[in-house]
């Protein structure tokens, strides 16, 4: 509560305790948006994975497993150059459009925003229905939330000031980037192995650094009762999480994953 008394002696305005339950409240919306934006995202994967799929092999006569075959929409999304546009737009919004969408756009723009970003996340992850079982896709999920959940729970209650972790993360996100596009042409199984084990650490990390961020930010400008301000505070916050728990997933899922 220090943290709060002190906004409260700086503004006179705002109790201690109107502080912590609007914090709850601005919790709740980061979680429930970035919930949202999973279910966009598994429901998307799941209906274009089916409707990339075909039990008529004169169709593109592209073999998936027994029976089944790439639709002509399953051949265009994964066996085209259109294929690195799906995997890389998600991307570059966010490093060249987020950012000016929150400077520049209203709270009700950038909420849409993220959600047309979750769809198209869907879009780009929907191959793994092509390559992994459900039920260690479902496993997978099931494993990466509970992960999540305590890690971000530490986040937020740990008095341990964790902000130094920052520029270190940032510096291991862009070297497994690096590391990934070097491995497209490599092939190595072992350096995807070790990317995995990296980039899982670095977004576990990620993901209790960003927890205990978006509670600092709210405390530290919850006395200026900017509404317009918090609400975009909580989409960005929902989509830091989002990214987080997405890439544990992702490399969760090389491990844990059974292949068709």
């Amino acid at each position: 509560m220090a943290e709060y008394q002190t906004v409260r002696t700086q503004t006179g305005a705002r109790s201690a305790a109107q502080i912590d339950a609007g914090l709850r409240t601005h919790m709740n919306k980061v979680y429930g948006t970035m919930s949202v934006g999973m279910v966009i995202t598994a429901l998307a994967a799941w209906a274009i994975a089916g409707l990339a799929v075909t039990a008529d092999p004169s169709a593109t006569g592209i073999a998936i497993r027994e029976g089944e075959y790439l639709s002509s929409l399953g051949a265009v999304l994964y066996t085209t150059p259109l294929r690195w546009v799906v995997m890389l737009a998600p991307l570059a919004f966010i490093f060249f459009g987020w950012g000016r969408m929150l400077q520049n756009a209203s709270a009700a723009a950038v909420q849409l925003a993220f959600f047309v970003f979750a769809a198209a996340i869907g879009l780009s992850l929907s191959s793994i229905f092509l390559i992994y079982t459900d039920f260690s896709i479902v496993q997978t999920f099931l494993i990466t939330a509970i992960a999540f959940a305590g890690l971000s729970l530490w986040g937020y209650t740990t008095k341990k000031d964790i902000s130094g972790w920052g520029s270190f993360l940032i510096m291991g996100v862009i070297g497994v980037l690096v590391a990934l596009v070097i491995n497209i042409f490599l092939q190595s199984p072992a350096l995807m192995f070790a990317i995995s084990i990296i980039g899982l650490l670095v977004f576990a990390a990620l993901t209790a650094f960003h927890t205990q961020e978006i509670k600092n930010q709210y405390v530290a400008h919850a006395a200026h009762g900017d509404q317009e301000w918090l609400d975009k505070a909580a989409y960005d916050g929902a989509l830091s999480l989002y990214i987080s728990f997405l890439n544990m997933f992702q490399f969760l899922l090389m491990f844990l994953g059974n292949q068709e």
